[in-house]
């Protein structure tokens, strides 16, 4: 049975299912149970946000309070992943993960291909992304490519409740490390969620609008901007067609090429920097796969390279938002319109 709950609780959820179908499932991470001076499991802060709130008091201390080191608490859920635990570790911002490179790149990311297959690394790194939370430039980054260009990593990032919920009991379950990143600015977002488990296969993307002029592929957040922009482009007699990754390691080809085989133009919006993001790896495959179908030159919607601004204003600037996106897809559009 399905019935509204927000992105937040679609994770404490998935957390809590997993952990009581699942005796290897442990939760690790600073302040998830509630730190120093919480008054009580049932009172527990539940980590920054709150997401693990109440987890404690359902599984005990299989939810462990860390010390303020994130390498240190990162290489001891690897460790505990290779001995056959299901480690989710929360690391409070994926711009925190810097410190944490040797233990995620050269450990977890290759244990599997080091021992020949042989060895099983299921780890989980929950980390929140992204602007317009007002957390100024080192806790607001989108640095999702950063992992999406190491093999053996696979990189998550839904952009609803039913995904997050879906996609994190999939990750708990696969035999690989998972990046799994959660937009800050989605935790509140409410949509139909069922009551019982369910797992949303990697690399499956979701087409959530279809059209026929033009192919729109986002994750995250910009997926609902990306929404707003088709809305407001079909009031001008543009349909354009809504693809969200859901994951961003793997990424589902074919689906993304399918439709712009269909549609003939491509736009990718993507809230992180342009270089070496996933617009441009998006933009590159397709210019490579399908470049017979396109009748425009693909384009981008990014934020800036600059550092994510503390300012308001600047920050709502920074975001890609509804009107740069429908102006990219006018730009595409503008040849065959004209003519």
């Amino acid at each position: 049975m399905a019935r509204k709950i927000s992105y937040k609780q679609a994770i404490n959820e998935a957390l809590d299912l997993e952990m009581r179908r699942d005796p290897t499932v442990i939760v690790l991470g600073e302040d998830i149970v509630g730190g120093a001076g919480a008054p009580g499991e049932i009172d527990a802060w539940g980590g920054v946000l709150g997401v693990t709130k109440g987890l404690h008091a359902k599984h005990g201390n299989r939810l462990m309070d860390t010390p303020l080191s994130e390498s240190a608490y990162i290489g001891a859920a690897i460790g505990a992943a290779a001995c056959g635990m299901r480690p989710v570790a929360e690391l409070m911002f994926l711009d925190f993960m810097g410190v944490c490179f040797d233990q995620i790149l050269n450990q977890a990311a290759k244990f599997k291909y080091m021992f020949g297959g042989k060895a099983k690394t299921p780890v989980v790194i929950r980390a929140m992304v992204g602007a317009g939370f007002r957390a100024a430039a080192q806790h607001s980054q989108m640095l999702t490519p950063m992992f999406t260009h190491v093999p053996g990593l696979k990189v998550v990032c839904p952009s609803n409740a039913y995904d997050a919920k879906g996609l994190l009991i999939q990750s708990i379950r696969d035999d690989d490390p998972v990046i799994f990143c959660e937009h800050k600015a989605l935790y509140g977002a409410e949509c139909d969620v069922p009551e019982e488990s369910y797992a949303i296969p990697f690399a499956e993307a979701n087409i959530v609008r279809e059209g026929k002029d033009v192919t729109i592929v986002s994750y995250g957040l910009t997926v609902h901007r990306a929404l707003d922009a088709a809305e407001k482009l079909a009031k001008s007699g543009v349909q354009a067609e809504v693809i969200d990754l859901r994951t961003l390691s793997p990424i589902d080809w074919d689906t993304v090429v399918e439709s712009v085989e269909n549609t003939g133009r491509l736009v990718v919006v993507d809230e992180a920097n342009p270089r070496c993001s996933i617009a441009s790896d998006v933009a590159s495959y397709v210019a490579q796969n399908a470049f017979g179908a396109l009748k425009a030159a693909p384009q981008m919607v990014t934020a800036p390279h600059t550092p994510v601004p503390f300012s308001p204003v600047l920050e709502d600037l920074y975001i890609p938002s509804a009107d740069a996106i429908a102006a990219a897809v006018n730009k595409t559009t503008a040849r065959a319109l004209a003519a």
